[in-house]
């Protein structure tokens, strides 16, 4: 086929690209790709798409999909400069003139290997491509698992028991004793119970174990607990996500999981699983050991079985192995992890390239298990692995894994069939009941507003008067209130310092509280807050004014070092020793503190506030957040909900209306072709 030639070949394409390097709209990077592949003979027109998907990258895109170049200004720019190149992305036959370059392959085999890869109309770089493939292909190649059901049942039965000493403790307080029993008990179908003698029985209960007759009275296929849903369906997978929002319980579910995958192998082989626990950073890892810690002591399970669930969790560049001065890791496809069952906490962080690397150094036959939840902001660089399977599966089964679920858990998961066949349906579970947030709670009612993108339903939870959650508008009056807010936030821990307490003591009490922002620059960005909480607090006289350095600086990590084993967003404070030098405390993931002279840190920022992006893997008693008074291209759906449940306890948002509710209008949509691949 001979394919016409663009209309504008004498299009000056790195003239104009190199303005727009020059003006800041795209990265030297892009330029620099494009002038390489103009070097290598590439057609405007290949020179223009390959700065296009460079520049896609930047924006945590995987690909460019062809399909929207005419919807949407080049590189998200209007310049005059743009015009005639714009006339090559719109020429009729653009992707025919991409498949015809030899600097772009279609990634099959048989192809001659190029930068570019143009595949299901989609336009890769030829390394993000084949990052996908490998992704797509390590998750559709693991398979289901085999085991005993009867064994399994009795196992997750008791793991999952009904605490009925707990239920009796909450009808005690209980105003509406047929609501109470309908939450604890996660009844799906009450109209079909007989609850004149369920009432009965509680009211002649004297103790939790007078409830015992419920199991008769409320039968398990009137019920519906997500939590042992979600064990059964990983009990089942090689592979398998559970998500779910703040408080939905995934840590408990997966410590339980873990509890009945040792006594499984232990009862199969007399062996335990090796076991592996891992997150993104280090503040993710070091929660993670605390929730697993507090899940295991709750574990109906025998001291065999509960020592060899591991107490504590590293980071990922951990487990793989970092090669100082080198991308590469000590763990890949040739040099395996040694390890049987691995659990990836906060996996919405993790992007496509670390999902690559970590799936390539799995074992063949090792399980992995990914908990997070999918609706939280996307990995900082390029993709969005949870997000993309999660969509995959959707909320599905199949008819063998719904027959094998209900087998196991005794309910009734009727659902409608999947879409398609393809594996992915099966690995899923969206754990839909918070144990932390009711009713009652602001904080859950604002998250789950804002995650459905609900205006109407937000601006009613703001209006209801809930304690837990303070709107301030951004003016300036506002925004002296969030810094006297930061004041009376950050001066216990300050007290803290000067009442000699411990270093552990004082990093906790700092961690109670954080002001999140969307931005790094500008009056409502992470510098310029940082420099105005400083200055108020030595107003205050809780901090010395003018030094870089004292008694009290909190300092976030902003490279890692794996040497000095600190790691990007790790927290540490600026405390005396007993020579009066000043030294950075840090927490590590397994609760032992690390304290280092200032001089040997690493790249590091002061931290009264953070971004929003940095807190992923962090929860706060008491969170303030505060979005800029003019929208910005990151103010999105998820930066929102992302922000709102890093709140326990409570929450301040600073912002304008206008502002609040465009970023929770615009949901994020990242490109990629995952998706369709497990799909397909």
């Amino acid at each position: 086929m001979t394919v016409q030639p663009s209309p504008v070949l004498q299009a000056p394409v790195l003239q104009t690209l190199e303005s727009l390097k020059t003006a800041g709209a795209i990265r030297p990077l892009d330029y620099q790709f494009a002038r390489f592949l103009q070097e290598m003979g590439g057609e405007p027109l290949t020179v223009l798409a390959g700065a296009l998907v460079s520049h896609e990258l930047a924006s945590g895109n995987v690909c460019l999909p062809l399909k929207d170049i005419n919807t949407r200004s080049l590189f998200s720019v209007e310049s005059e400069s743009l015009q005639a190149l714009e006339h090559l992305i719109t020429s009729s036959n653009w992707q025919d003139e991409l498949s015809a370059s030899r600097l772009v392959s279609d990634g099959s085999e048989n192809s001659p290997p190029a930068p570019l890869v143009l595949n299901r109309n989609r336009l890769y770089l030829y390394r993000y491509w084949q990052y996908e493939h490998l992704v797509s292909e390590h998750l559709r190649n693991k398979g289901a698992r085999t085991a005993d059901s009867a064994t399994v049942k009795t196992i997750l039965d008791r793991l999952f028991q009904r605490d009925y000493t707990l239920l009796f403790k909450q009808l005690q307080a209980a105003t509406d004793l047929q609501a109470t029993v309908i939450k604890w008990l996660d009844i799906v179908k009450p109209d079909s119970l007989d609850w004149q003698t369920i009432q009965q029985t509680i009211g002649n209960a004297r103790s939790g174990n007078d409830l015992a007759p419920l199991d008769q009275l409320i039968p398990d296929h009137t019920c519906l607990n997500w939590q042992k849903v979600a064990a059964a369906l990983a009990a089942t997978q090689s592979f398998s996500v559970i998500s779910g929002g703040p408080g939905t319980g995934k840590t408990t579910t997966v410590t339980r999981l873990l509890a009945m995958l040792v006594e499984l192998e232990q009862l199969s082989s007399g062996k335990a699983p090796v076991i592996r626990l891992v997150a993104p950073t280090g503040k993710a890892a070091a929660r993670l050991t605390e929730s697993i810690g507090g899940a295991l002591e709750q574990l109906n399970c025998s001291e065999a079985v509960r020592n060899n669930i591991p107490g504590e969790a590293g980071t990922l560049h951990r487990l793989l192995g970092v090669i100082p001065n080198s991308t590469e890791f000590r763990h890949h496809q040739d040099n395996p992890l040694h390890l049987d069952i691995l659990v990836v906490d906060e996996a919405s962080m993790v992007d496509l390239p670390m999902m690559t690397r970590l799936l390539s150094a799995l074992p063949d036959d090792a399980r992995i298990i990914l908990l997070g939840d999918r609706d939280q902001l996307a990995s900082v660089d390029a993709g969005s692995v949870l997000g993309d399977i999660c969509a995959a599966a959707g909320n599905t089964y199949s008819e063998t894994q719904q027959k094998r679920l209900q087998q196991l858990t005794g309910y009734d998961l009727s659902t409608e069939r999947p879409p398609t066949n393809a594996s992915i349906h099966d690995c899923f579970c969206l754990l839909q009941k918070s144990y932390r947030f009711d009713a009652s709670s602001g904080i859950g009612q604002l998250a789950a507003s804002v995650n459905a993108g609900q205006i109407r339903e937000t601006k009613a939870v703001w209006e209801a008067g809930f304690s837990d959650i303070r709107r301030h508008l951004l003016n300036d009056s506002g925004y002296q209130t969030m810094l006297q807010l930061c004041v009376d936030q950050y001066r216990p821990y300050l007290q803290a310092i000067k009442n000699d307490q411990s270093a552990r003591e004082i990093l906790s009490v700092f961690n109670r509280f954080r002001l999140l922002c969307a931005l790094r620059e500008g009056a409502c960005g992470v510098e310029g807050l940082n420099l105005e909480i400083r200055n108020a607090l030595a107003r205050h006289r809780l901090i010395e004014r003018e030094t870089l350095w004292y008694p009290g600086r909190p300092v976030l990590i902003t490279r890692n070092d794996h040497g000095l084993g600190l790691y990007n967003g790790d927290i540490g404070i600026t405390l005396a020793d007993e020579d009066d030098r000043l030294r950075v405390a840090f927490q590590l993931p397994d609760g032992s503190l690390k304290s280092l002279l200032p001089s040997r840190l690493p790249e590091h920022e002061t931290v009264f506030a953070m971004t929003i992006h940095k807190s992923q893997g962090s929860e706060f008693a008491h969170t303030a957040m505060v979005l800029p008074d003019k929208i910005n291209p990151v103010l999105t759906r998820e930066l929102v909900y992302t922000g709102i449940t890093r709140a326990r306890q409570e929450l301040d948002i600073f912002t304008t209306e206008v502002v609040f509710n465009q970023s929770v209008s615009r949901p994020t949509q990242r490109s990629s072709g995952l998706k369709e691949r497990l799909l397909a």
